[in-house]
């Protein structure tokens, strides 16, 4: 086999946690082409990974439930010479897409009915295993062996370069440590430690000599607004939410010291460039999708996991979008333990 085409997971979150079982792939295979098919959304990604030698990008999908009125699935990756399709997503139509595309060979888990588009279905592992060990999982019962479980991200000096303009340009001095904080959560508001929470810990970031950069997608511009007006002008707060792409994002963190923030991509992200990470975790389960990986403290010779801080309620992990109660599993992570967890490594 020559080429082979991986399908992406859709949440930048999800993406990130696939990384070690494509460089499992790589590995086994070095001669191997390997392209990654992505949304619009999370494509760039895979544009900073190594191991990948092309980056499709592919439509978003269609609203209309109805499969004969979809948009040709599959005309993206059609006449492309892929021999194989290793799906990372569990979806019938990422399944429909690759068939109908001829691809002859079709990798992943059975799931959503769709064993019979597969010429490989493994069965799916269980439930409970971290997002990271889920890919291994599918990947090992392929034939690919598995190899570290922390994703990594090596950006290239250019793109660090290029976020440590930015960060000059919205008025960092070069010589603060700097801190990122990261407020927002794609899958909705329950997963979001309190926008007041994160004005108290910059408050006492910017009290300590730290700088604190905001980061997130426009969405998420209510809460840095919020954190920027509670310190007040001329603070070391830069407020950069809405303003950075995939790319952009990934070479202002990879200048922070730390970062700070929810169940959500950019956390993931983070680790992955090696930033320690400090991430709040409330209705989602933490053994599922907690950041992999490991930093090195302030005392010498001495590395421990990325920091993951809970609230014990009989609740927790609900899994819902929304809290219908009193959001005590986020309410009751205080500034003071969240602040002594990130400067661990300032």
């Amino acid at each position: 086999m020559n080429r082979l085409v991986i399908l992406a997971p859709n949440w930048l979150g999800d993406a990130v946690m696939a990384l070690p079982a494509i460089a499992d792939v790589r590995r086994a295979a070095p001669g191997l082409s390997i392209a990654v098919a992505a949304r619009p959304s999370i494509a760039a990604l895979f544009g900073m990974v190594g191991d990948v030698n092309e980056v499709i990008t592919l439509e978003p999908p269609q609203p209309n439930r109805d499969v004969a009125a979809w948009r040709n699935p599959g005309a993206e990756l059609r006449d492309r010479q892929f021999e194989a399709a290793l799906l990372l997503p569990n979806s019938f139509q990422v399944a429909l897409m690759v068939a109908r595309a001829g691809i002859r060979e079709r990798w992943g888990y059975r799931t959503q009915w769709r064993g019979p588009l597969l010429t490989r279905g493994v069965d799916r592992a269980p439930s409970g295993l971290h997002q990271v060990e889920y890919y291994q999982q599918l990947v090992h019962a392929l034939g690919f062996p598995n190899g570290p479980i922390a994703p990594r991200l090596d950006l290239s000096p250019e793109r660090r370069d290029a976020g440590r303009r930015t960060l000059s340009e919205a008025g960092w001095n070069r010589r603060a440590p700097l801190v990122a904080l990261a407020p927002g959560a794609a899958y909705g508001g329950a997963k979001r430690w309190p926008a007041a929470s994160f004005a108290g810990l910059a408050r006492a970031l910017v009290s300590g000599g730290v700088a604190v950069v905001i980061v997130g997608r426009a969405a998420d511009a209510p809460a840095g607004e919020e954190i920027a007006a509670a310190l007040g002008a001329g603070a070391s707060v830069f407020n950069l939410i809405g303003r950075t792409d995939l790319p952009a994002l990934a070479g202002v963190l990879a200048n922070c010291r730390a970062l700070v923030g929810n169940d959500s991509g950019a956390t993931h992200l983070g680790a992955a460039l090696g930033v320690s990470v400090t991430a709040v975790f409330g209705p989602t389960d933490e053994l599922v999708s907690a950041p992999r990986g490991e930093v090195r403290l302030k005392e010498p010779d001495r590395v421990a996991p990325h920091a993951v801080l809970t609230h014990p309620m009989w609740c927790r992990p609900c899994m819902l979008r929304e809290c219908p109660l009193d959001h005590g599993c986020m309410l009751g992570i205080g500034v003071d333990e969240v602040f002594a967890a990130a400067r661990r490594t300032l």
